[in-house]
């Protein structure tokens, strides 16, 4: 483990009456009250579109010094990306390794924020640093996605991911679970971002579903991803009666 809880401290006058972006949030609400606690190395956050999920990783990215663009501690807002109002104000209280990590100079920290839609371009400037073999360029998105995986994410630190499987077939996901088990094992940490109940069943991982109420621990089993996948696929048509004509 890298970080075992993550706060922030935002005075109610800065807050103003909370209607605004993101102290509207549920989840960043809760943020500021409570705090996340994490009690596995890797985490899940799961919920809606709209829910906070991609605030949240956003910020841990950033107070952890992650580009909030997408990429490693070596950048800092290397895209057009403004810091967050909420990212510069995250802290975490850390294990002995992550607070070697958060104690000394930003370059120091090891992880990376992987963001779908900019992840291509984060590749590129990694390299460019020689971090990694291959040319995103001249892949697919998949495939620069999992040279990501296997190239980039290999030593302790904290990993952040807005939505990996966007880019990934069925396949691919199964390898990704099997990475980022390695990763937990071998003294990192990975905060996740997703709507995937392949990715979510990963033993072992924690999962905190985000919505209205905020944050809370949930199951695999109870997740409502799991139970809309699994009548889905059972029998699309319970579905897409209500989408499509007949």
């Amino acid at each position: 483990m890298i970080v075992e809880r993550a706060y922030a401290h935002v005075a109610e006058a800065d807050r103003g009456d909370g209607s605004q972006w993101p102290w509207s949030v549920p989840c960043v609400r809760q943020l500021l009250d409570d705090g996340l606690r994490f009690t596995a190395p890797v985490t899940f956050l799961v919920g809606e579109n709209g829910s906070g999920k991609s605030t949240l990783v956003e910020a841990l990215a950033e107070g952890f010094g992650l580009d909030s663009w997408g990429g490693s501690a070596g950048y800092r807002y290397a895209g057009p990306r403004e810091p967050s109002p909420l990212g510069g104000r995250v802290r975490f209280e850390a294990s002995k390794a992550g607070r070697r990590m958060l104690q000394g100079p930003r370059t120091r920290r090891r992880g990376f924020f992987l963001r779908a839609e900019t992840a291509l371009d984060a590749l590129g400037r990694e390299r460019g640093t020689g971090r990694i073999s291959g040319s995103p360029e001249e892949m697919s998105h998949g495939e620069g996605f999992l040279m990501a995986f296997r190239e980039r994410f290999n030593e302790p630190g904290l990993y952040v991911l807005d939505e990996p499987e966007a880019a990934l077939s069925f396949a691919s996901c199964l390898e990704l679970v099997g990475l980022l088990d390695d990763l937990g094992r071998s003294g990192a940490q990975v905060v996740c971002a997703t709507h995937s109940p392949l990715l979510t069943a990963l033993p072992g991982a924690a999962i905190v579903e985000v919505g209205e109420h905020g944050m809370r621990p949930a199951q695999w089993q109870d997740l409502e991803i799991v139970d809309h996948w699994r009548r889905y696929l059972d029998d699309p048509w319970l579905y897409l009666r209500h989408i499509v004509g007949s």
